[in-house]
């Protein structure tokens, strides 16, 4: 039997950190090299929590497989670009990038394998194949996008949506405009994509697609119902990415 794909966790107090170590410590074929946090944290399904300043020395010490990423913007960056240096491959799931963050992202991977997508489930993968087809399909209906995540997520709109925006602009030209909410006089123009992001509770992750026109509507939706599921799609992807050459891959490459 081959060894297991040890697998290096960033942000492991956070909702996903944790997630990602108990799926890697019930896995078959995963095992955790380590954990990193930048606050005190306790151990997580057994593992223990090494601070985040640690990342460097303890990726020399315990060489990891691949790291796996879900934090924010700032410190993901920091983390791939260490991994880089390290020769370490990473899959990051975090949202938010700004444009010079992205760059720096694609800089190190010309140095690791680095694996970037919004969301890690299988069905999103589905649901956005879905939505490119139907977009295309009635091209003069309108289009709404609706998320709904629970009350601590950062960014707005998600990740996902984000994705599902560009895939629909990518077969419809006419959609020029992103409109973000509407309040008092706000009639819909024929280029704009409506976008509503909602938060509460402890929702998991909810992405609606809706296209209406010619007397019918078509609503394409997805909801998870437990955050395992992106966990698990995270693992996929750094089992696949061990081993392949640097470069800039997403997770429908992983699927196919």
């Amino acid at each position: 039997m081959s060894d297991p794909v040890r697998v290096a966790v960033t942000g492991a107090g956070g909702r996903m950190g944790r997630e990602v170590i108990e799926a890697a410590t019930a896995r078959t074929g995963v095992a955790p090299a380590f954990a990193i946090n930048r606050s005190e944290t306790s151990a997580i399904a057994g593992v223990e929590v090494e601070s985040a300043e640690r990342l460097a020395e303890l990726l020399r010490s315990h060489d990891p497989d691949v790291l796996v990423d879900f934090t924010g913007p700032e410190s993901a960056v920091g983390y791939v670009e260490t991994c880089a240096t390290a020769g370490v491959p990473v899959v990051t799931g975090t949202t938010g990038f700004e444009p010079s963050e992205i760059e720096r992202l694609r800089a190190a991977s010309r140095e690791v394998p680095l694996l970037k997508a919004s969301n890690f489930a299988r069905g999103v993968a589905a649901l956005r194949r879905a939505v490119r087809e139907a977009a295309a399909a009635v091209p003069d209906y309108d289009v709404e996008l609706t998320e709904t995540h629970h009350n601590g997520k950062r960014d707005a709109p998600s990740g996902t949506a984000r994705t599902l925006l560009e895939d629909i602009e990518s077969v419809r030209s006419d959609l020029t405009e992103r409109t973000h909410g509407r309040e008092g006089e706000a009639p819909r123009r024929r280029t704009e994509i409506g976008i509503h992001a909602r938060r509460a509770g402890d929702v998991t992750g909810e992405h609606e697609v809706l296209l209406a026109g010619n007397r019918e509507t078509i609503a394409l939706t997805h909801r998870a119902g437990d955050r395992a599921v992106f966990a698990e799609g995270a693992l996929d992807a750094a089992a696949w990415l061990v081993g392949r050459d640097p470069g800039w891959y997403g997770f429908d490459e992983v699927l196919e």
